[in-house]
């Protein structure tokens, strides 16, 4: 059986995430990852790689849950692991809290954390502003180390990587039997998906060491994650904006909203501003297409639309688009057999 030449479009979580479970679960394949921007310069590099589920309103909850309850369990084994510093992944604990008491007090994923329970009064008594909590103990992820590790175990898989930019899938048409698009935003330009678009994100990275368990407000809109080198401070969600320089006063009004919960952040040093554009849709697009020119046919698998949960459900879609590599793989192989009649 021929080696079949997979090239993944895509240089962040996403695209080296599936690189890596494509060469791990197909060892026919030679896998690619193709493109104009790495580690330290991709969205994910910004996050803060807390595994806290995001919603995609037009996605199944039964899809999110697996692919949450997939990446957990992936990354618990290797937080378990000998590779945990390596790789940058560690346990975190903290709180969830919310102004009122929210419909569903126990989120569809409530049962893949670590601990989940409804904070005592005792506990509330931090928060005045804030009637009701969660507290369990979740993975977090060093972004860059976490990409860093991802991309050693490409390598260590015989995956290559090319630094180039893709503005047209058919450039690779030839080259590859299977494409795989993880470009993120790009795929707005790249696939013209205009049900893609950027929310901006802007937080900051400080110095806090004393703070050793997360804050989230509910709506995602204020946190605090301590992490292994550093505090992330968060944060900004603007739809539709594409500006990548960091704001100011969007930066104090962070610092504000985080000491409001954490009031020893006004000691925080060591300050660094980041932005990053998350690549938004309402259903994360995880699926198979054929593109057709002329006579001849262009096998794509998409993979893309993480917006501003990719750390949560990276290993999990990674899954799924792995699959449908095999399915596309498992065809062409009859198409071959069928010829040879």
């Amino acid at each position: 059986m021929p080696m079949r030449r997979v090239a993944v479009i895509g240089g962040g979580l996403v695209g080296f995430s599936t690189a890596v479970c494509i060469s791990k679960s197909l060892p026919r394949c030679s896998v690619t990852v193709i493109a104009d921007k790495f580690t330290p310069n991709t969205t994910g590099d910004v996050a803060a790689g807390m595994l806290i589920p995001h919603r995609y309103p037009d996605t199944p909850i039964e899809q999110q849950k697996r692919w949450f309850q997939e990446t957990f369990s992936y990354l618990l084994t290797i937080c378990n692991s000998a590779e945990a510093a390596d790789a940058g992944i560690h346990l975190l604990s903290g709180w969830q809290i919310h102004q009122t008491a929210p419909e569903e007090k126990f989120p569809f994923w409530a049962d893949i954390v670590l601990g989940f329970r409804i904070m005592s009064m005792a506990e509330l008594e931090k928060f005045p502003e804030h009637q009701f909590g969660q507290a369990f103990t979740t993975l977090k992820c060093d972004s860059q180390r976490y990409l860093r590790w991802l991309e050693s175990r490409l390598r260590e898989n015989g995956g290559q990587i090319e630094d180039r930019k893709i503005t047209d899938v058919w450039e690779l048409h030839g080259h590859y039997d299977v494409i795989v698009n993880c470009s993120g935003l790009g795929a707005r330009a790249l696939v013209g998906d205009s049900k893609l678009y950027p929310v901006r994100g802007q937080v900051l990275k400080v110095q806090a060491p004393w703070v050793t368990h997360f804050i989230r407000v509910s709506d995602g809109s204020t946190y605090i994650y301590p992490g292994m080198s550093s505090v992330t401070l968060g944060g900004t969600r603007q739809k539709d904006d594409w500006r990548l320089s960091t704001d100011a006063t969007a930066s104090q009004d962070i610092l504000n909203r985080c000491c409001a919960l954490e009031p020893s952040l006004k000691k925080a040093y060591a300050i660094t501003e980041h932005v990053g554009l998350r690549p938004t849709r309402s259903a994360i697009r995880v699926e198979k297409e054929v593109l057709l020119q002329g006579s001849y046919q262009l096998p794509v698998i998409h993979n893309y639309g993480h917006g501003g949960g990719g750390f949560s459900v990276h290993w999990g879609t990674a899954r799924e688009a792995t699959h449908l590599v095999e399915e596309l793989i498992a065809s062409l192989r009859g198409s071959s057999a069928k010829a040879k009649l």
